[in-house]
């Protein structure tokens, strides 16, 4: 494993840097906190991020702690576009998951200049019906403090169908180990419940690919196929059967957009 940096960018947002080369901005999906992972989480990140490292110096962030209430997906993309031209001084190569795929696309809507590459894993131009009501349980589930059931509920919609039936549960037990306060994760959910850039996807001057697969339980192939097509050098690559999680933190999406990167 390469070796790794822990600190905050001048505007307060997170990193883990590794490796050597081109700046790689690395946009997290939603976390219950907005901070640099720890434990099996920060573990799992670095080993996803290896293969990376040896091209790149590839920046892990997260979001700023202490968002405040309203706060829009156009405010934290702003908050990444202050670390590209404040901390890192050139345009960069992006990859965003999830929520940070979000971020990631509307920085590259908002600030096109700025973003050399676009990868977009698990991620759209909008949260599909399903996945924004997903997302408000979500959230109702949190504010009443039941985080076992807001934990079991994003857990089963990341993953296929079949196995809803184990993920739930699991997702339950976890639940008890999530912090308390988690009025950050609660102002992100509201951002992307209001987010939607399909109209302005002509903007997106980088090449874009978009990865996704057909059991994603927040996108749908559509949605993926729609966010790609709008992109003047757009691409998107949909897998038959696999989750939002297995497009996530799946080796052979991550390889692919490693490939991307390089090209």
């Amino acid at each position: 494993m390469p070796e790794v940096e822990e600190g905050t960018f001048s505007n307060g947002v997170p990193y883990l840097r590794t490796g050597q080369g081109p700046a790689l901005l690395v946009a997290a999906g939603l976390t219950t906190e907005h901070a640099n992972p720890t434990g099996a989480v920060r573990r799992a990140s670095l080993t996803w991020a290896a293969p990376f490292a040896r091209h790149f110096t590839v920046h892990l962030v997260n979001r700023r702690p202490g968002l405040a209430a309203g706060t829009s997906m156009s405010d934290l993309a702003a908050d990444y576009a202050d670390v590209i031209e404040q901390d890192l001084g050139e345009p960069v190569l992006l990859h965003g998951t999830s929520t940070g795929g979000s971020i990631a696309l509307q920085l590259a809507v908002d600030r096109p200049e700025l973003v050399r590459r676009l990868v977009l894993a698990a991620a759209a131009c909008r949260l599909s019906a399903e996945g924004r009501q997903v997302m408000a349980e979500v959230a109702r589930l949190t504010a009443a403090g039941d985080t076992r059931a807001a934990t079991a509920a994003i857990m089963a919609a990341g993953t296929p169908p079949r196995l809803r039936v184990l993920t739930r549960p699991a997702g339950w037990v976890m639940g008890q180990f999530t912090p308390r306060d988690q009025r950050d994760m609660l102002v992100t959910i509201a951002a992307e419940d209001t987010f939607d850039v399909e109209p302005r996807l002509d903007r997106t001057t980088a090449p874009t690919l978009v990865l996704g697969g057909t059991a994603d339980g927040f996108y749908t192939r559509d949605l993926f196929e729609r966010t790609a097509a709008g992109i003047s050098q757009g691409r998107a690559v949909v897998w038959e059967g696999r989750s939002h999680v297995g497009v996530a933190g799946g080796k052979v999406p991550a390889a692919v957009a490693l490939g991307y990167l390089l090209a």
